[in-house]
């Protein structure tokens, strides 16, 4: 039975360790949804530019992203490239990864509260995967991922994906638990 809860304990870390290697395929890009941050959505008095109107990472989320990037940085792995929304959960996230300098991106702000911009913002963000040289590292929500990917993410699971053909293929997933 302790061998049995010992392995069920290390699966997730095994099955996510066996993904770094996407990140060696040409054209791979990580895109990964922020650190931890608790409840759903913003609050009805969200302002953009205000943390204190929005749902902000916990300390177990800031121990996340750094952790993520530690793993990062622990394989030699380093990003020519690192974007981000302006919700202040994913712009901490991004500079606690300190995986490089960090550029917020409007196309993947969350669209959670107002879905009219899903098409536009998914098509701004395909473009911009189609056009980056280099190692790029995303941060941004999970309806985003899910609208680019078709794939549900964890908070702080890092997709590593890459443009095929105008479509985007999902070649792994690394998810460092906190």
């Amino acid at each position: 039975m302790k061998l049995l809860a010992f392995v069920v304990f290390l699966w997730p870390m095994a099955a996510a360790a066996n993904d770094w290697a996407a990140l060696d395929q040409p054209g791979a890009i990580a895109i990964m949804r922020h650190a931890l941050a608790p409840g759903t959505g913003d609050p009805a008095s969200f302002q953009l530019g205000d943390c204190s109107t929005q749902r902000n990472l916990n300390e177990a989320g800031r121990e996340q992203a750094r952790s993520i990037g530690d793993a990062f940085r622990a394989r030699g792995i380093v990003f020519d490239h690192v974007f981000t929304g302006q919700w202040c959960r994913t712009r901490e996230t991004a500079e606690l990864l300190n995986l490089g300098p960090v550029t917020e991106v409007p196309a993947l702000n969350s669209f959670f509260g107002d879905v009219s911009t899903r098409d536009s913002q998914t098509e701004a963000t395909r473009a911009r995967i189609g056009e980056q040289q280099g190692r790029v590292f995303l941060v941004t929500h999970q309806v985003n991922i899910s609208a680019l990917t078709g794939e549900f993410t964890r908070s702080g699971e890092v997709l590593i994906i890459r443009a095929k053909a105008g479509d985007i293929e999902v070649l792994g997933s690394i998810l460092i638990e906190p």
